[in-house]
């Protein structure tokens, strides 16, 4: 059986797509973690809750694609922070290459690189992330238009919490165990990273995991803040009304696009 693994850091992002399952589909628990197994439309999917940060995020992938669970290709979806010059909250971002920000082991290696791996900057999957990208901004066209292509989701849901109209950014994404809010620490990152369009707690350390186990990945994140000091206001509420419902409108995209 060959499946696709869709994963997130709380359950509030995986919410959407858990009650979109088909009515047969199982759970088991492995490592501490619920592992949801059924049907997208005509595709076998996995969804998984792999807790906030970069350690619980590696296991999940390793336990994924190391438990038989007969992956083919992962997708993390999630919220992260904007740093990027005009990445504004509720846009999507869908990872070109992640870095871990906050990994320094210098002077053995150069600051940001992962010992041994001889590399920085860890890259998606083209193909899978070309995908994502297309699903994207077919929803985020259904938006412009409000037209009904993206029924879980609408432009009126997003003026609500007073959003402008959402665009899709590719590229660059920063992971590090440390929410960032404050406009200090984002300025930083800016500086050392002048390219980054976000920040989040799990992406690189997902991609490491995958490339070790030789499988292609992709990253979809929406910008639920701009990592300041107001990053934590209407965060939850954000996550139930926005992100969760953005998810299940690009992966369903995403799934209804690929052939079964």
């Amino acid at each position: 059986m060959s499946r696709i693994a869709i994963v997130s850091a709380m359950a509030e992002e995986l919410q959407g797509l858990k009650a979109q399952l088909s009515d047969g589909h199982t759970t088991t628990t492995r490592a501490g973690r619920t592992f949801w197994i059924g049907r997208l439309g005509p595709h076998e999917v996995v969804l998984a809750l792999s807790g906030i940060g970069k350690v619980a995020a590696a296991t999940t992938a390793a336990v994924l694609l190391g438990g038989g669970f007969g992956i083919r290709g992962l997708v993390f979806t999630g919220v992260a922070g904007g740093l990027g010059r005009g990445v504004r909250v509720g846009d999507i971002v869908v990872a070109g290459e992640l870095v871990q920000h906050d990994m320094d082991a210098s002077p053995l290696f150069p600051r940001h690189e992962v010992p041994l791996y001889g590399l920085s900057h860890f890259p998606t999957d083209a193909t899978l992330s070309a995908r994502l990208q297309a699903a994207a901004g077919q929803v985020l066209a259904g938006l412009a238009a409000d037209d009904g292509t993206a029924p879980v989701l609408r432009a009126a849901d997003l003026s609500t919490l007073g959003l402008a109209t959402p665009r899709l950014h590719h590229g660059l994404v920063l992971t590090g165990d440390r929410f960032v809010a404050t406009a200090l620490e984002s300025r930083r990152l800016r500086k050392t990273f002048p390219e980054a369009l976000a920040v989040e707690m799990e992406g690189a350390a997902v991609a490491q995991v995958c490339r070790d186990f030789k499988r292609p990945f992709a990253v979809l994140r929406v910008v639920s803040d701009r990592a300041d000091d107001a990053a934590h206001l209407d965060f939850t509420r954000f996550i139930q009304e926005v992100a969760s419902r953005y998810t299940v409108a690009v992966v369903r995209a995403m799934l209804a696009a690929e052939v079964v």
